[in-house]
């Protein structure tokens, strides 16, 4: 009995080793394909630890311009994510348009142990917007960015002009402190078992489901022709960027959570905009509070629209930071 149940044991080791093996190999054909098919673009600029890539677009350096507009994508994104929503099109309106890829994606080094904090990736930006010799620029934060975006405002105002917080995360919600899952997560078994997941089953499964993942944070909007292929967005299958954007998108909360009461100090004209049918970012818990408490921000809420609201409302989003540049503009003359 006791050779009948080792034989089953190690037969069950070898298929599940097997399985393992298996995945790993079509996490290393699916990150190869997708860097073959999008590769870095832009530039990378050169801060302390290593290199944040950028995308251009519009009047080069030194060319005369409208003013710099800096994007900053939401998680599971990279830089072409905004630019392909309005970047080219402010970049046609006389813009200098600037979109970082964040630490840890697309193909910006991840850099810091700890650049999973907004305020660690808003110095990054700043040290390269200062490389870049950058005067204050229009920062414009989608999502996850609303936190990183602030965090830039308050941390490094002589960088800031002007922000645009376009469904922001910027306040504590419901559900989001840590708990029983998140705290066996962040155990040591479970970081394992996480790093596994990642380097085997995480990619196949993603690139399964990544159009019906798109197609939830679109609602209630339908997905845009072309929008997984355009945005790039397969580049967050690679190992390295899941990896990030779990880190990332874990301590969001706690962050948020200490940095929310500092938002009446920034000092820049603000303009905050969300759709009221946003299922991914809560309007009221977010957008609105930040209404209240950034002295002098406007807030715009798009009646049904969803959390790609720089896709969807691409119209008004455009106009509002326009307009917000002319405001920026007359308050500094």
């Amino acid at each position: 009995m006791s050779r009948v149940l080792t034989l089953i044991a190690s037969l069950l080791a070898g298929f599940v080793l097997a399985l393992v093996a298996a995945g790993w190999l079509a996490t290393w054909i699916i990150t190869w394909v997708v860097e073959a098919r999008y590769p870095p673009a832009g530039r990378r600029v050169a801060v302390e630890g290593g290199h944040l890539a950028v995308l251009e677009a519009g009047p080069g350096e030194g060319a005369p311009s409208r003013g710099t507009v800096v994007l900053l994508h939401g998680a599971s994104a990279n830089a072409m994510d905004p630019m392909l929503a309005i970047g080219r099109r402010l970049a046609g309106d006389g813009f200098r348009v600037l979109s970082f890829d964040r630490p840890g994606f697309g193909y910006s080094d991840r850099i810091a142990s700890d650049a999973a904090s907004p305020a660690v990736q808003a110095r990054l930006i700043g040290e390269a917007l200062a490389a870049m010799k950058i005067g204050p620029a229009l920062i414009v934060g989608h999502s996850w960015s609303g936190a990183l975006a602030t965090a830039l405002a308050l941390d490094h105002p002589e960088r800031v002009a002007g922000l645009a917080l376009l469904a922001p995360v910027s306040h504590p919600w419901p559900g989001g402190s840590v708990g029983g899952y998140a705290a066996w997560y962040r155990s040591l078994p479970g970081r394992m078992l996480l790093t596994l997941a990642t380097y085997t089953v995480a990619a196949p499964l993603g690139f399964a489901a990544l159009d019906r993942f798109a197609e939830v944070v679109f609602r209630p909007q339908g997905l845009p022709e072309g929008y997984l292929d355009g945005a790039r967005v397969p580049l967050i299958l690679r190992p390295s960027t899941f990896g990030a954007n779990l880190r990332d998108l874990d301590g969001l909360y706690a962050f948020v959570q200490r940095q929310s009461p500092r938002y009446r100090e920034i000092a820049v004209p603000t303009v905050v905009i969300a759709g009221d049918s946003d299922p991914v970012v809560k309007t009221d818990i977010h957008a609105a509070a930040l209404g209240r408490e950034v002295p002098g921000a406007k807030l715009v809420v798009l009646p049904g629209v969803g959390h790609m609201l720089q896709y969807v409302a691409a119209d008004t989003v455009v106009a509002e930071i326009e307009a917000l540049a002319a405001r920026e503009r007359v308050g500094a003359e």
